[in-house]
């Protein structure tokens, strides 16, 4: 791996001298937690390391946060919160403009931090960086969006207001699959309507969310406004419930596994807090009789396998009409076959390793199961090491455990339907609700089966992966609640409340 100069103030976040690009390679400086403005150690100078899905070695060491680091970490947002909240609406947006460019200019050291810590192509690593640096230019405009309106009243004389003000301390934890994306997004919501963040990276990419957190304290964020906690997986329940319980916190978005998120949201419930959940899928795109096959094999393709189908709304499941099942999977397969698998450093490689043994582990009982039970595989089933052949699977019923768990692999399960109807309700037979897409060629027929299924976003013609950082974000059902994204997240992260001036003298009956 190449390794080069680290960019200015990043190396802050290590306990030695070395440079946090090295540090992947030679095993040097440890990812410090960000508490108060501070670069530190973990209580004890613990530390942890994660596992390089590309050789499944050992990469750099990662301070291992303790309960007390948390609540440190909660008490610093919590002192910080009255001074950002009061920062004036320019100074956040120019800030936040600061740290898009930044983000952009440590792109080629992020993008490779990306690939050691999560086996991501450099297309992919860069997709990333840009996309989180719209969302940084998007919640700068957001730095003006607590308004508010006056509401008539029928008392004389009374000034009524719906109000909005930031909410307080707000806990972000980020995944691994997009981590520039979902670590950023965890945080700058919340940031630019005056909340302060305690950002917990996720255990397989800490050091790619600490790239962001030195972004953010780079360009400007105040001591305390935005922290930043890594642990140990072995610690991480010790460390949720406290970024759930400690009485500062008061809304935590978590975006993840519906496992995990079901923990949270009822840990967070006996505590009256709000959660903004953004958990697993099973997204169906839907091949109608008169579909463009090959526009639907393209999509189908791309929503499937991009990074290794390991992204929150990938393709799990393609429902196509009998008349067209046979010539659409010999498009899809001969798509999948052409893909190139291999180390994720190589230009040329498409598909790279997925992101551990056990997350492979999963994909390969899957496949085993559908294959004992009747399940023919079109193209792919291969494997090396961590690198799993883009693979379908045709032949997929209710009985086979592909058909309703998610994957999380490069695997997709085709299901062949017996006309619109039966299409839309086989669709709809899941408990996750994330993303979905239908194809055809009559818009509007193609249209009324998207309002059909019981997903946060559907697409007409288009893949199930689809993101706009200004779009409402989010999911139903076992998919989660509440919507990322520009306006979307003043719900989320602000309080709406009614103030009322009395503008002249009242009379009270007693």
């Amino acid at each position: 791996m190449e390794t080069g100069n680290a960019p200015e103030g990043q190396d802050t976040a290590l306990s030695t001298g070395v440079r946090t690009t090295d540090a992947p390679e030679q095993g040097g400086g440890t990812q410090r937690l960000l508490i108060g403005g501070e670069w530190r150690e973990a209580e004890g100078g613990r530390t942890t390391c994660t596992l390089s899905p590309i050789t499944e070695k050992p990469l750099g060491p990662v301070a291992a946060a303790s309960r007390a680091d948390t609540t440190a970490a909660i008490e610093a947002a919590q002192a910080a919160f009255e001074t950002w909240s009061g920062t004036a609406p320019a100074e956040r947006r120019t800030i936040l403009l600061r740290a898009a460019d930044l983000l952009e200019e440590r792109a080629p050291f992020i993008a490779e931090t990306m690939t050691d810590e999560t086996g991501a192509s450099a297309a992919w690593g860069h997709f990333n960086v840009r996309l989180s640096a719209g969302i940084l230019r998007e919640a700068a405009a957001q730095a003006y969006g607590l308004v508010g309106e006056v509401l008539p009243s029928d008392i004389p004389g009374l000034l009524a207001m719906g109000v909005r003000q930031p909410v307080g301390v707000v806990v972000g934890i980020a995944p691994w699959n997009a981590p520039v994306i979902l670590g950023t997004r965890a945080a700058v919501w919340a940031l630019a309507y005056g909340n302060t963040v305690v950002l917990k990276a996720s255990e397989e990419s800490p050091r790619t969310h600490g790239a962001i957190a030195a972004v953010l304290r780079d360009s400007g964020v105040p001591d305390g406004a935005l922290n930043l906690l890594t642990n140990a997986p072995e610690d991480a329940p010790e460390v949720v419930e406290e970024l759930i319980v400690h009485p500062a916190v008061r809304v935590i978005n978590f975006t993840g596994s519906t496992r995990v998120g079901r923990i949270i949201a009822e840990k967070a419930a006996t505590h009256f807090k709000r959660t903004l959940l953004e958990l697993g899928g099973k997204a169906p795109l839907v091949v109608l009789d008169d579909a463009d096959l090959d526009d639907a094999a393209a999509a189908a393709s791309f929503g499937a396998f991009m990074y290794q189908g390991q992204i929150c709304m990938s393709t799990e499941r393609i429902v196509v009409d009998r008349s067209v099942a046979e010539a659409f999977t010999e498009r899809l397969a001969a798509r999948a076959r052409a893909l190139t698998t291999g180390d994720p450093r190589d230009p040329g490689t498409q598909v790279g390793p997925m992101i551990n043994r056990a997350a492979f582990e999963h994909l390969r009982a899957l496949l085993d199961d559908a294959q004992e039970r009747g399940a023919r595989i079109a193209a792919g089933g291969g494997f090396d090491g961590l690198v799993h052949e883009p693979t379908v699977v045709t032949g997929v019923t209710p009985e086979m455990r592909l058909y309703h768990e998610e994957s999380f692999g490069p695997a997709v399960s085709v299901v062949v339907a017996d006309g619109l109807d039966d299409a839309v309700r086989i669709a709809n037979d899941t408990p996750y609700g994330l993303s979905s897409a239908v194809f055809g060629r009559d818009e509007s027929r193609a249209m009324s089966v998207a309002k059909r299924l019981r997903t946060g976003i559907a697409h007409v013609n288009g893949a199930t992966v689809h993101d706009e950082l200004m779009m409402p974000f989010g999911g139903v059902g076992h998919s989660g609640w509440g919507r990322f994204g520009a306006r979307a997240a003043l719900n989320e992260f602000t309080d709406l409340r009614w103030i009322t001036v009395s503008q002249q003298p009242r009379h009270y009956p007693i």
